[in-house]
């Protein structure tokens, strides 16, 4: 059954509109979706998977949920979370970063992120960047969470962002650029963004619309919510502070992820409820008001903290071919 939907998928994605960006990217032709993921605080379960959608709102697990790559084999915890891919700005390489780390030794316990390469979404290579080691004066780092990665066009360069929190300090985002081969951080890591109250931040997802960079946050241990600052220069400093929550739950939520719809003015505001192991979509035309969508979303598995970016149909029926393995 698995395999005639996936059938299906494809023969209805070749109608699809067309989604350009800029630069390279203006020439792809994109037609569907890929969801990046973990899927649990089990060790066999931090590790990385996919899912595809044809729409946004319909997902199916490749590879019977089963991971694509083997955590044990490239990172140093034996664990990896919070997964978050990018297509790069020549259209054809992807970057995906992640935190290495494996939940069950502890919530302190990890100092490293792993960064990988692809050319195809098949392959990839990767680097483990443990930040202890590569810089002096982090004696008392107690964790690296949640890296994510941008095209900063004023640097042209790659910048990875994430948190980290050092001794009975806050978590603040930092920064730092990769090197062209993206295989390490060149840079000292700077501070990117903290709240004006100075309590703690994790979990960024940046997201570039009318030439603004937005910037969703969870509000680690005061809230455990989630908000948007704004800049129209990411290492300037100079943050616009929304003070009202984006979520639209009660619960305790993190995770933000952010993606624009295939030919639409519309974004996909989602997070991880964690405390009632859900997942929540919104939409958005604004970035200020946010409506739940969760009716319309159709899943074959639950998520953890992910990312979902549009692919070519050319890009979905490789990834068909290599993890349906259901055929």
């Amino acid at each position: 059954m698995k395999k005639i939907i996936l059938l299906t998928i494809l023969t209805l994605l070749i109608a699809l509109p067309t989604f350009s960006k800029h630069k390279e990217i203006q020439k792809l032709q994109y037609s569907s979706y890929l969801f990046v993921y973990f899927t649990g605080n089990n060790i066999e379960d931090e590790s990385i998977h996919f899912a595809i959608s044809p729409d946004g709102y319909s997902f199916i697990a490749l590879n019977n949920n089963h991971p694509i790559l083997d955590s044990r084999k490239i990172s140093s915890t034996g664990g990896i979370r919070d997964p978050h891919i990018l297509r790069c700005e020549d259209g054809k390489t992807f970057y995906m970063v992640a935190t290495d780390m494996a939940s069950q030794d502890g919530w302190d316990s990890n100092r490293a992120m792993i960064l990988l390469k692809s050319k195809d979404l098949i392959h990839w290579t990767h680097s483990i960047v443990n930040i202890q080691k590569q810089y002096e004066g982090q004696e008392n780092l107690k964790r690296v969470w949640a890296p994510q990665t941008i095209f900063d066009p004023k640097a042209k360069k790659y910048m990875i962002y994430w948190s980290m929190k050092h001794g009975n300090g806050p978590d603040i985002i930092y920064y730092s650029y990769s090197n062209k081969s993206f295989t390490k951080l060149i840079g000292k890591p700077k501070v990117l963004f903290i709240p004006k109250d100075r309590k703690s931040c994790i979990d960024g997802d940046i997201v570039y619309r009318n030439n603004t960079f937005y910037l969703f946050y969870k509000t680690e241990g005061h809230g455990n919510g989630i908000k948007v600052a704004t800049t129209h220069s990411l290492t300037s400093g100079k943050w616009s502070e929304d003070p009202a929550y984006k979520q639209q739950t009660k619960e305790a939520v993190e995770g933000a992820g952010t993606f624009k719809l295939i030919n639409q003015d519309k974004y996909i505001l989602m997070y991880d409820v964690y405390m009632k192991g859900k997942y929540q979509f919104t939409e958005t035309t604004d970035f200020k008001n946010f409506k739940i969508v969760d009716n319309n979303i159709k899943m074959d598995f639950h998520p953890r903290h992910g990312t979902i970016i549009p692919i070519t149909k050319d890009e979905l029926t490789l990834l068909i071919k290599r993890f349906n393995s259901s055929k």
